[in-house]
């Protein structure tokens, strides 16, 4: 799909509820609903938003058809690299399964049943965020010893990657080195999953840069097959799982702007919430300025 009609597409109001869904719901996290369609998964993106590990009152609308055909096209740009969880015929997989709403289509994925590996996938390329306040602390990230005098949000020598934990509902990821790597998932598979998201990290880069992004960190998922065979799960390069700035905007020595929820998070922050539920009502236009951030993003890779 276009730009143009992703963005004619977008709801007037947030979608957050998908009870009419005719399968058996077997999963529901902070944005996604993963449904059971017997040989398959239908997974879900709804307008929800996070933020602190709290999901807020009001979503985002729109943003589950965003993040959803930003991934889809980012697996298509990806996939010489590696395989995906995508079922090759998608819109033939939801007429068969008799799903029409068209609004559903456009924020859902059918895909694979796999087994998804019990680490998060991290590659950054400039340091910020936890990396940056890892890095004050111990001049490390992840066990990687890093030059001394970098400054906040500056580029590294090389992307690094900086893979974390899978934590339980409710709590944080915690970073892990490449030795904890290795034992939870086995040695082969790990040094497999850290070159290729580190091969993703410098194609989803390029691609950003040409767009006129600076691609930051990201965040991906993977998951192998029966036979062990390994291929790209969930979402990819989205501004949910990413942190893209604007290029005409990056300096050092700061937090610089980014097409995310960090504006959601300093409005939060700004008016000294505890970050504890319930959450506050966000206003609308933190919602609107939100949606445009999200929907800029897109335009900037799709034209």
């Amino acid at each position: 799909m276009t730009y143009a009609e992703i963005a004619a597409a977008l709801p007037t109001q947030a979608r957050t509820d998908f009870s009419a869904v005719p399968f058996p719901l077997i999963a529901s996290g902070k944005v996604r609903e993963i449904f059971d369609l017997g040989d398959a998964l239908l997974l879900v993106a709804s307008d929800r938003l996070s933020a602190f590990d709290v999901i807020l009152p009001e979503g985002i609308p729109g943003k589950g058809i965003i993040l959803t055909q930003m991934s889809l096209w980012w697996f298509a740009q990806t996939q010489g690299l590696i395989q995906n969880h995508l079922l090759p015929d998608q819109a033939g997989e939801f007429a068969k399964r008799g799903l029409h709403d068209r609004d559903l289509q456009l924020r859902s994925m059918i895909v694979r049943k796999l087994k998804p590996l019990t680490i998060e996938c991290v590659a950054r390329g400039y340091l910020i965020g936890s990396g940056w306040k890892s890095y004050q602390e111990s001049g490390e990230v992840c066990g990687i010893t890093l030059p001394a005098g970098l400054k906040q949000a500056q580029r590294l020598p090389e992307p690094i990657f900086t893979p974390t934990t899978k934590a339980p509902k409710g709590e944080h990821d915690a970073p892990i080195n490449d030795a904890q790597g290795a034992a939870a998932i086995g040695a082969e598979l790990y040094e497999k999953v850290k070159a290729t998201s580190l091969a993703l990290y410098q194609l989803g880069h390029d691609r950003a840069k040409s767009a006129g992004m600076i691609l930051a960190d990201t965040k991906f998922e993977f998951g192998t097959d029966a036979n062990g065979s390994l291929f790209l799960i969930d979402e990819v390069l989205t501004p949910d799982s990413s942190r893209y700035w604007p290029a005409d905007e990056y300096r050092t020595d700061c937090s610089p702007p980014s097409y995310d929820k960090q504006f959601v998070r300093d409005h939060l922050l700004a008016i000294k919430w505890d970050q504890k539920p319930p959450a506050p009502h966000l206003p609308a236009d933190v919602i609107k300025r939100t949606q445009e951030k999200y929907l800029a993003a897109l335009q900037n890779l799709l034209g």
